[in-house]
């Protein structure tokens, strides 16, 4: 029978629990997640055990990142089924702070991150967003100090923010991303995918397939503008309501306008019913 994870919820207990780590020279990864486990973070967690030989994995729903419109409240919580999940998958350590001990009465310091943060992406419809989730990496990172930390690439302009963020506070740690793992008809796999009814759910993959072909003309020599003005007529067709079809320098995200202008990756994020979609795509 696989070992349950030691469930960390102090700042002394994880300590204590790393410091043991340390004192054999065990290298760490962790992997942040704010709980409702599938797939994909089983696929981070994989990527971690490859890389170190102690995994953490956070669970932490972070409420500075949610708006008071969004859906903290309703967030799907499963922390016993993600302790099965991580248990089965060798887990050592799980990290499950409460909100009061990542933010203890008093707290004031909060990130306020820049270039990828101000893209006009994600930024443009959560403008909360990426502090918070600055804020509340950097935290983890400082109270597990892990050498490598796996993200998903689904979250692409987060990963791009938390990457920066890292390296500008010099912080000691590899931000690995990995490739969004997805259902077989190509809808990346999401927490809040259980949100979508069976009639939302066969128009969900839509945006994957506008990605995948605006992709292939793009890279064909297609004008961009030409190809994502289609593209989003073709995410509205399916009964989407679209707040951004993109093509953006895979690094800094800024605008571009051709092949030329270096590494693009196209993001989306359009809403179905009343679930928000998130997606993204190399050229």
């Amino acid at each position: 029978m696989a070992q349950r994870p030691n469930v960390n919820r102090t700042i002394a207990t994880l300590r204590s629990t790393l410091s043991g780590f340390r004192a054999k020279r065990q290298t760490v990864a962790l992997v942040p997640t704010m709980g409702a486990l599938h797939r994909g973070h089983l696929a981070l967690v994989k990527e971690a055990q490859k890389r170190a030989r102690r995994v953490v994995v956070s669970i932490f729903v972070n409420p500075t990142q949610f708006a008071p419109h969004e859906d903290f409240g309703s967030y799907p919580r499963r922390f016993a089924a993600d302790i099965q999940a991580l248990t089965e998958a060798g887990v050592d350590v799980v990290w499950a702070p409460s909100p009061e001990v990542m933010y203890p009465a008093g707290f004031s310091t909060r990130l306020a991150p820049d270039g990828a943060a101000l893209a006009g992406l994600e930024d443009k419809f959560r403008p909360h967003f990426f502090g918070g989730v600055a804020t509340v990496v950097a935290k983890l990172f400082t109270q597990v100090a892990p050498d490598f930390a796996v993200f998903g690439q689904k979250d692409y302009q987060q990963l791009r923010v938390v990457t920066q963020m890292a390296k500008d506070l010099d912080l000691p740690v590899k931000i690995v991303g990995l490739p969004t793992v997805r259902e077989k008809d190509g809808l990346a796999l999401s927490s809040r995918n259980i949100y979508l009814s069976e009639l939302e759910r066969g128009h969900a993959p839509a945006l994957y397939r506008t990605l995948k072909t605006s992709a292939e003309r793009i890279k064909a020599g297609e004008p961009i503008e030409m190809v994502l003005e289609e593209g989003r007529a073709q995410i509205e067709l399916a009964e989407f309501d679209l707040d951004y079809l993109e093509a953006r320098h895979a690094l800094t995200l800024a605008p571009v306008t051709s092949v030329k202008d270096g590494p693009i990756r196209l993001l989306v994020a359009a809403k179905i019913g009343k679930t928000r979609l998130i997606d993204n795509l190399a050229v």
